[in-house]
């Protein structure tokens, strides 16, 4: 890589240490000098350098002038160098950056460095932000949105405490709303909020409060663009303001697949230096009716059966899902029904690589995306078309699984697909067929292990571009589940709601919320929207050598 040329260069001391501070357009480095009497090439002396530190201009968050103390003089001056000058009247200037710990969490950390001329502590200020004046990436005006009832209900305070102030510090200005009630984002989204004023959109919570903003602003770009959102055909217009997602929730999948970690600064740091990560959403009707969108996962069979169980004891916090999960696999339902897809034939990988979507993902960069929406055609979803062959299968299901992304975990570090891609325009359906208790559980097991998660004789999988399914027992007159139970069971179970007999069909869990109707259509919007977020970073930097590094 050819050497940038630097912007400004001088001797700068730090903690009463002598540094060489560079500046040039990528990276502000600063190299500990130390002299020593040495005989080099007829010379007596020659100059050393260690403990070697570079930040890239793109992660430094700001600059400022420092007021310098008398504690701090003394920390600034230079004792054993006869040749620098020293003087009482030490000015300083403190730059703020991203410093990258392990486990891709992000701290802001800050340098102080000290000289004795003013005006070179001033063409440092200058130059440093008129460096970051040019990232125009970066956002300076946000809406902020803060549940205040989600996970452990410490959103306020989270953001007040560890998030607000970075903002800050970083000079973006924000609107914040805490909301009173559910949906109170999304519709204030669709049709309050003045969107031209922001660069971006913020949530604080969970998953829950990322679908509330995701459904507002996706309605209101496509209320703009004049698109009808019950049509299935219709090609979506991308949203260009970014969603960044503060976690505090009680579960926060979103954020740990595009980030790798679930902590508030990590996320505000990531929104404040403007990184931007495409991502896909899948669109979900039943006929001509919308009913949700999704990022993550649409579940039908075992992990309908446990969102549906769980909403029953919200009163056990974040144990529900336990609870509702050893209840659900106990019970070992199966459902029939026929599933009808289009592959993705067109894209690269596929679900069984060892490749993962990490940040600069190599297939989501090259994504082609579609010129022309994909029709659905007659009724044979048989039949040939320009984009290939639908592929129809019948069967008795413990799971049908839709993961447009990893839709990774503390819990289960690989998630569901570990290979499944952000942003290339496909999903894997994953179909888990009938099968005994022991080998069901062999499944749930590898989500948390080493092993390949497909390598099951009674497991596939597929990536697709849209999909449909209609369970064996709904047709037109019983499309909503309510209806083909009422008319299965008859008047018992609508006397007795918590008969325990076996249900005709399961429900869709989307992204954590339960769907009314079975028979659904679904299709893959690439690069409908767009989150502060770079991806999960493979090997993130750190010093090598933190004992000569550390200042």
């Amino acid at each position: 890589m050819e050497k940038q040329p630097s912007v400004l260069t001088s001797l700068l001391l730090v903690k009463s240490r002598l540094f060489e501070v560079t500046l040039n357009r990528t990276l502000l480095t600063w190299k500990e000098v130390h002299l020593r009497r040495k005989k080099v090439s007829g010379n007596i002396s020659s100059r050393l350098r260690f403990g070697v530190h570079s930040v890239p201009v793109s992660e430094i968050i700001a600059v400022r002038e420092t007021e310098v103390d008398k504690e701090t003089k003394d920390e600034g001056k230079w004792q054993k160098m006869s040749h620098i000058k020293t003087e009482t009247n030490l000015c300083a200037f403190t730059v703020s950056y991203v410093e990258k710990t392990g486990q891709h969490r992000w701290r802001c950390s800050n340098m102080t460095f000290f000289c004795s001329d003013e005006t070179i502590c001033q063409q440092w200020v200058r130059k440093l932000k008129e460096q970051l004046s040019l990232l125009t990436c970066r956002p300076k005006h946000l809406l902020v949105y803060i549940n205040p009832y989600g996970g452990k209900q410490q959103g306020k305070q989270i953001y007040e405490h560890k998030v607000a102030q970075l903002f800050t510090l970083a000079s973006i200005s924000t609107d914040v709303i805490v909301t009173e009630h559910a949906n109170h984002a999304r519709d204030h989204l669709k049709t309050q909020a003045d969107l031209r004023k922001y660069d971006g959109i913020i949530c604080v919570g969970g998953d829950g409060m990322f679908s509330e903003v995701v459904h507002g602003l996706i309605a209101r770009t496509q209320s703009d663009s004049g698109v009808d959102l019950n049509d299935s055909q219709a090609k979506l217009a991308q949203c260009n303001l970014r969603i960044g997602i503060i976690p505090a929730g009680s579960t926060d999948c979103i954020c740990y697949a595009t980030v790798g970690v679930n902590d508030p600064v990590t996320s505000a740091l990531h929104i404040i230096v403007g990184d931007t990560q495409p991502m896909d959403v899948c669109s979900v009707h039943n006929h001509n009716t919308f009913l949700k969108y999704s990022v993550s996962l649409l579940g039908y069979g075992f992990y309908g059966d446990v969102l549906t169980d769980s909403e029953k004891n919200r009163w056990m916090g974040p144990a529900r899902y336990d609870f509702s999960g050893f209840k659900t696999f106990l019970s070992h339902h199966y459902y029939e029904g026929t599933i009808s897809f289009l592959p993705a034939t067109n894209t690269l990988g596929s679900p069984r690589d060892s490749s993962r979507c990490r940040s600069g993902c190599y297939v989501c960069q090259h994504r082609v995306k579609d010129i022309s929406p994909i029709k659905w055609g007659g009724g044979d979803v048989n039949e040939n078309e320009s984009e290939g062959e639908w592929k129809v299968i019948k069967g008795k299901f413990l799971a049908i699984n839709a993961a447009s992304m990893s839709c990774a975990c503390p819990r289960s570090p690989k998630g569901l697909s570990p290979a499944a891609h952000l942003a290339d325009g496909t999903t894997d359906i994953i179909l888990v067929r009938k099968c005994s208790r022991l080998n069901f559980l062999r499944h749930l097991l590898r989500h948390t292990s080493k092993d390949d998660q497909f390598d099951l004789t009674f497991v596939e999988v597929y990536r697709v571009k849209k999909f449909k399914f209609t369970p064996n027992h709904c047709d037109s007159e019983f499309s909503n589940i309510r209806d083909v139970r009422e008319n299965a069971f008859g008047q018992i179970c609508r006397d007795h709601p918590s008969c325990d007999c076996t249900p005709v069909n399961s429900n869709w869990n989307c992204d954590g919320e339960i769907l009314e109707h079975a028979a659904i259509e679904v299709g893959v919007h690439c690069q409908l929207i767009k989150l502060f977020a770079r991806g999960i970073e493979e090997n993130p930097p750190f010093e090598e050598d933190v004992s000569s590094s550390a200042v």
